[in-house]
């Protein structure tokens, strides 16, 4: 590990190969604390290049442990984070909703790392079990549309560096492996970046795979469409900038998608919205989420894509789907 620091702070780059081998000889507890929390300082003084965000990548992908779906075809709706603008959880929300669209989804999460409350944080708080049982997630994804996929279950290599970025509390190259590496290897990803630069990595990436992908980022900064800002997208077809008001919705304030300071504030949060409770700039940002994801599933336009959106939260069909994964 010490060659490879001192590469790294001669500003050198790692290979797609050493790049994989090093996050293979983390998992496999062959460097200590410290040297772990300096490899991954090194990454935030300085922009990943392609070629180790792929290698990383692989390593997870290889070491996780896959879930077979036995070919159905899924969607994950899953921002980077690390954004540091403390919002609700909106991907979340949008996962119940797409789900209440008729899109299938294997949603992957995790605990907050770089915000007070990440997926798994308000699943686990109100009352979902977490699990890698195969038969279990297939009997959710079957009977509900849905399965939440909880990462340190499935990727229990990296236990030797969960409590390194909890200590850190800021995001590191994690944060924009997540939605890269969702052990059921969905057919399709909506997924937010923080970063314009961070959007043209995953673009190259996500080309290289058989995906079917769109990758958002608002650009006032936001892993997500905030419609606080006009928002960019990408697909393998499409690069475009839509504002909030091409989507038929006005423009808001940050005040208007806050999240909370504690899991149990997140958490009624989230429930206020998926009973229909809401602001209507809460539902907003979730149907315009939410949107995308069929815009992205169901080959329809953006206009009916919000739409369809609409109707699944404000009929009750997504909640009524959550409650459904909750009563199992």
């Amino acid at each position: 590990m010490k060659k490879i620091l001192n590469e790294l702070i001669e500003h050198k780059s790692l290979s797609k190969a050493s790049a994989k081998q090093v996050l293979v000889n983390i998992a496999e507890g062959k460097h200590n604390t410290s040297e772990i929390a300096a490899f991954l300082t090194t990454f935030m003084m300085r922009s990943i290049k392609v070629e180790e965000l792929e290698g990383f990548r692989e390593a997870l992908l290889d070491l996780c442990v896959a879930v077979d779906l036995e070919g159905q075809e899924t969607m994950d709706l899953c921002g980077t984070g690390g954004d540091g603008k403390n919002t609700f959880n909106i991907s979340t929300l949008s996962s119940f909703v797409a789900a209440g669209a008729g899109i299938k989804v294997t949603k992957h999460g995790n605990y907050g790392v770089s915000s007070s409350c990440g997926s798994s944080n308000v699943m686990e708080y109100l009352g979902y079990q977490f699990t890698n049982n195969p038969d279990v997630l297939k009997k959710e994804l079957n009977d509900c549309g849905i399965t939440f996929l909880h990462a340190p279950l499935f990727h229990p290599a990296m236990k030797n560096v969960a409590p390194i970025r909890k200590e850190l509390g800021m995001k590191t190259f994690f944060n924009m492996l997540g939605p890269l590496v969702n052990p059921a290897n969905p057919t399709m990803q909506l997924t937010g970046v923080y970063s314009l630069e961070l959007m043209r990595l995953y673009n190259y990436l996500l080309q290289k795979t058989k995906k079917n992908y769109l990758i958002v980022y608002a650009l006032d900064g936001y892993d997500e469409i905030s419609l606080t800002s006009d928002f960019k997208i990408n697909t393998k077809t499409e690069e475009r900038i839509y504002s909030p008001e091409q989507l038929g919705f006005s423009m808001q304030k940050q005040q208007d998608i806050y999240g909370g300071d504690t899991v149990p504030e997140a958490a009624k949060i989230f429930t206020t919205i998926l009973a229909g409770k809401g602001t209507l700039e809460q539902n907003n940002a979730v149907i315009a989420n939410s949107a995308m994801a069929i815009y992205l599933a169901q080959n329809t336009s953006m206009e009916n894509a919000v739409g369809i959106a609409k109707e699944s939260l404000e009929s009750g069909k997504a909640n009524a789907i959550f409650k459904n994964l909750l009563n199992r």
